[in-house]
């Protein structure tokens, strides 16, 4: 079959999602050991994206609280400050706080669970329950 779309991309080449970009650039600062430039995200995500892209979404998840940036230079060195579970909760939140009625919100989500869902939420909120902390083994500050 030929390919029609005249850019010279492979047929099975895919186009990412945004949240699906977010989470493999999270995933590649996570694997950082110290903070890193774009270039260094670009690569470990394979290259094929744009520079600017990848600052896009640096700048979104900037913006979400999920990475922090700090000053190298006259460009940025980035680091994760939140995992993909942090991520989904930062987008649940999110969405919670756009709501006037949080209780119907929240009542409606708890409805909506599955049975096992729903047992481990109330695992979590027991007051027994250790709650596992945003970054395991390491101090707030």
């Amino acid at each position: 079959m030929m390919d029609r779309s005249g850019d010279g991309a492979e047929p099975s080449a895919r186009r990412r999602g945004q949240g699906e970009l977010e989470a493999q650039v999270l995933a590649a600062l996570r694997e950082a050991t110290e903070p890193v430039p774009v270039a260094w995200v670009r690569e470990r995500l394979g290259g094929g994206l744009a520079y600017t892209t990848v600052i896009t979404i640096l700048t979104r998840l900037r913006a979400k609280g999920a990475v922090e940036r700090e000053r190298d230079g006259r460009s940025f060195r980035w680091t994760a400050v939140a995992d993909e579970a942090g991520l989904a909760a930062l987008r649940m939140r999110k969405v919670l706080d756009a709501e006037a009625d949080r209780q119907a919100v929240l009542a409606s989500f708890v409805t909506a669970l599955s049975p096992n869902d729903e047992r481990l939420l109330r695992e979590l909120l027991s007051p027994e329950a250790e709650l596992p902390s945003p970054e395991a083994g390491e101090e707030e500050g």
